[in-house]
């Protein structure tokens, strides 16, 4: 329970992010904010991996890139499920996406699988 916290909370601060650097991204509220940021875990638990699924022909002809076109369809896709999250378009999307991707990928570094802070100390001999 503690991992999906701490991950609803980096997600909550990539969608910051994405709402503060990306024009055309726009969240109402803090309340928004934290629904938006469980909502997108949950389409990109279930839905995601089905569409990925569907998608496996042209994500192979074009060497995975279109897996950011699946990314930027969850993130419109959210904003099109909750009120109070707008998202302007597709490239508006597609670049939010991208910016709670990267701060996602950033965090987990310091995250570890059971959602627990871990420094890795490495000793030479």
């Amino acid at each position: 329970m503690t991992g999906f916290l701490i991950r609803t909370l980096i997600t909550a601060l990539g969608l910051w992010l994405a709402t503060a650097i990306v024009p055309g991204v726009h969240i109402a509220d803090n309340v928004t904010l934290a629904w938006a940021a469980v909502l997108l875990g949950v389409v990109n638990a279930i839905i995601r991996p089905l569409l990925i699924l569907l998608t496996l022909p042209i994500t192979l002809v074009t060497l995975g890139f279109f897996l950011l076109v699946v990314n930027a369809g969850m993130f419109g896709l959210v904003a099109w499920l909750l009120d109070g999250f707008h998202v302007s378009g597709f490239f508006p999307a597609f670049f939010g996406a991208i910016v709670v991707a990267i701060s996602a990928w950033f965090a987990s570094g310091f995250i570890g699988p059971k959602g627990r802070y871990q420094v890795v100390v490495k000793h030479r001999k």
